[in-house]
């Protein structure tokens, strides 16, 4: 009976050991490797779907050679600041990586060329379904099996600089006020023509 308990214990700490070596990467475990910069300045507020953002990352040169060798794809990311995420689930900073749910904006991915070391940059549009927010920008490093081991962002490691704020559309578009007019003049041509027709069957009668 001790040997069956033993048995069972052991495998349930293997299985842990295999989940946190294959199944699970805590965002404490990554190394800063990245160098990001992004084009809006600190405090800056941005209009979704009329403003533009200029990432830019890299390898920080300073480390040693060989530190990118296992990176394959570099994920850029739009991330919420802490004030933006205050009693907001949805957004809410995890350390397990398949949990995290700070970085749910990708900006763009690309494959690592370890032969090219220059920066490279991305300018994008803000998306217009991107919520108003507090924000930073932030870029993964994966590994040919899709894993993420590296990192970078704009900000420091308190995620208190160099943020910026996205303001979203809130007003109506343009195609749902022509909608509504439409409907509002073929609603009126159509009482018109009620009335037209009632006092035609009145004469007759």
């Amino acid at each position: 009976m001790a040997e069956r308990g033993f048995l069972l214990a052991s495998l349930l700490l293997f299985f842990c050991l295999a989940g946190t070596c294959y199944g699970i990467v805590l965002f404490s475990s990554l190394p800063r490797t990245l160098v990001v910069t992004a084009s809006p300045n600190q405090g800056q507020v941005l209009v979704a779907g009329e403003d533009k953002i200029t990432v830019t990352w890299g390898v920080n040169q300073t480390l040693a050679a060989g530190t990118d060798s296992a990176y394959k794809t570099i994920k850029v990311k739009l991330c919420y600041a802490p004030i933006s995420q205050v009693d907001r689930a949805w957004r809410k900073t995890v350390d397990n990586m398949a949990k995290d749910k700070t970085c749910q904006f990708q900006i763009v991915a690309k494959p690592y060329d370890a032969s090219n070391k220059t920066v490279q940059s991305f300018e994008l549009t803000v998306e217009r379904d991107v919520p108003s927010a507090t924000y930073f920008v932030r870029a993964y490093a994966y590994n040919s099996e899709d894993v993420v081991v590296a990192y970078g962002q704009t900000t420091n490691a308190h995620k208190t600089t160099n943020l910026f704020e996205i303001q979203s559309i809130t007003g109506r578009h343009m195609s749902l006020d022509i909608a509504a007019i439409c409907f509002s003049g073929f609603s009126v041509l159509s009482l018109a023509g009620f009335f037209v027709a009632e006092k035609r069957r009145a004469k007759r009668s």
